[in-house]
């Protein structure tokens, strides 16, 4: 029987090599605290996320997904519980620690792309790359992407296949270690939504970034080392896949 506050048992089969990025014990997150519309988004999450991993967080909308993964990645912090990166424990940091915490170390994508209209893929990428300390150059990172020969093309010139392509440049062109998906294909058809998912594992098997991608799509999961599924704020399973399949075999 679990106890209390014991992390959940993890299948010992990590990535060789690879090491305990996250550590979360407790997470709780509550949003309008005593008043009548409060709301329990996270109710006592105990995770662990490892070096080169690439997570699915499966979920109904309002089971946690979101505001787990802002968390993890430094844009909210927690009601109660603790949160460590490696060894430096995020929960009660400032915000001058969290913003160098964002910013040296997670790369963020979103469902909906976020471009500046009037700067190319080019220039949308370097606006990463000069806060970084040691950034990739924006042609490599548009090149792991798939996207060599539309570096100077502007967002209204790419599909919304290729313009969530140079969101997912952007977010590693400053050498995360952390690569924090929320619904990338939300907003793309099969087809395109494959381009994207191709992109993603290239990047964690190319760079050995961990990923971690929230979708409600089940289907996702198959490429997935570990798939955790939320529900009610709560995890609720946690599996580990024998054999990741390629995104490129996947359909929904």
């Amino acid at each position: 029987m679990k106890k209390e506050n014991e992390l959940p048992i993890l299948n010992k089969r990590k990535i060789e090599g690879s090491s305990l990025l996250f550590r979360a014990s407790g997470i709780v997150k509550v949003y309008n605290p005593g008043m009548e519309t409060e709301v329990r988004a996270l109710d006592g999450v105990d995770l662990e996320l490892f070096a080169g991993e690439l997570v699915v967080l499966l979920g109904a909308s309002g089971s946690g997904k979101s505001t787990l993964l802002n968390i993890i990645g430094g844009l909210d912090v927690p009601t109660e519980g603790r949160l460590f990166y490696r060894d430096e424990e995020l929960t009660g940091a400032d915000d001058d620690l969290l913003t160098q915490f964002r910013r040296s170390s997670v790369g963020f994508v979103f469902q909906f792309y976020n471009l500046i209209p009037s700067l190319t893929a080019r220039e949308n990428v370097d606006l990463a790359s000069e806060i970084a300390p040691e950034p990739m150059p924006s042609e490599e990172a548009l090149g792991l992407v798939g996207l060599e020969d539309r570096m100077d093309h502007f967002p209204s010139q790419l599909s919304g296949g290729q313009q969530q392509r140079v969101a997912i440049a952007r977010a590693i062109a400053k050498r995360p270690e952390v690569l924090l998906c929320d619904e990338p294909t939300g907003a793309l058809d099969v087809k395109t939504g494959i381009t994207v998912l191709e992109a993603i594992d290239r990047v964690n098997r190319d760079l050995g970034t961990l990923a971690v991608v929230i979708t409600h799509n089940v289907a996702i999961a198959e490429m997935a080392d570990r798939v955790i599924n939320l529900s009610g704020g709560r995890i609720v399973s946690m599996r580990r896949n024998e054999e990741r399949r390629p995104a490129s075999s996947l359909s929904w």
